[in-house]
């Protein structure tokens, strides 16, 4: 998982320029802080992901028509055409 910097000062000094009391803005930012350390995703581990699914359906795909293919073989052998 990729990192993601958040720089709370900013981030609090920016609320507080906004009008926002400092208690109210530090308890935000560290809320923030707090919810990008515990995992929060970010747009290339979702393209990664992505990636990831897109080749397991490709493999399941050519899967399905490997088997058709087999199904379709042996129906046409059983029954004699």
């Amino acid at each position: 998982m990729n990192t993601t910097t958040f720089d709370t000062l900013a981030a609090a000094r920016e609320l507080e320029a906004a009008g926002m009391n400092p208690t109210r803005a530090e308890a935000i930012t560290n809320t923030i802080r707090a919810a990008i350390a515990e995992g929060l995703v970010t747009k290339p581990d979702l393209q990664a992901e992505l990636k990831d699914l897109e080749l397991r359906l490709v493999r399941w795909a050519i899967g399905v028509a490997a088997a058709t293919a087999g199904l379709l073989f042996a129906a046409l052998r059983f029954t004699g055409v």
